[in-house]
């Protein structure tokens, strides 16, 4: 299992899917299996429900996905903020996609549907999840200024075995 984790605009779900098809693997967004099971969109049960609810829906995601076969699989930017998701994390590859926060500004100018975007204090959440991606990455990798398919490719490179060339 490779897991993406990283915050919102550093190219998870870009990349995973990129990663996937490379790997030929399925590629699970567990925001996407969120909505599936509430029936709604996240930024819907975040003005509904509240966050807590969401990260309880959230979690049990993240579990789900990481029961079934080998996947990439992409993290909501503060599903690891819970430790009974990181300690689900604990035997996997995690990937930490680095992204500044100038390039996040940059990358989701026009997105409204991220409801953690809306909040002041963006640079903190940035600092603080920054720390947490960094504690549960076996390998982290800066996307900024980088296209998403050879961010995928790097992954690729750096979590496959290769086998010896004939000689």
């Amino acid at each position: 299992m490779i897991v993406l984790v990283g915050f919102m605009g550093a190219g998870k779900t870009t990349v995973g899917r990129l990663l996937a098809q490379r790997l030929q693997r399925p590629f699970v967004d567990t925001d996407h299996l969120v909505e599936a099971q509430a029936g709604r969109r996240i930024a819907d049960v975040f003005a509904t429900d509240g966050e807590e609810a969401f990260r309880d829906l959230e979690q049990a995601a993240v579990a789900q996905a990481l029961q079934g076969e080998e996947a990439v699989v992409s993290l909501g930017g503060g599903a690891c903020g819970r430790a009974a998701t990181r300690e689900v994390l604990a035997g996997h590859t995690v990937v930490h996609l680095d992204v500044t926060l100038e390039e996040v500004r940059r990358r989701t100018r026009s997105d409204t549907d991220r409801p953690v975007l809306q909040r002041p204090g963006l640079a903190e959440l940035h600092t603080a999840r920054r720390s947490v991606y960094t504690d549960v990455a076996t390998l982290t990798v800066t996307t900024d200024d980088r296209s998403a398919a050879d961010v995928a490719q790097e992954i690729a490179d750096r979590t496959t075995p290769h086998l010896p060339e004939d000689r």
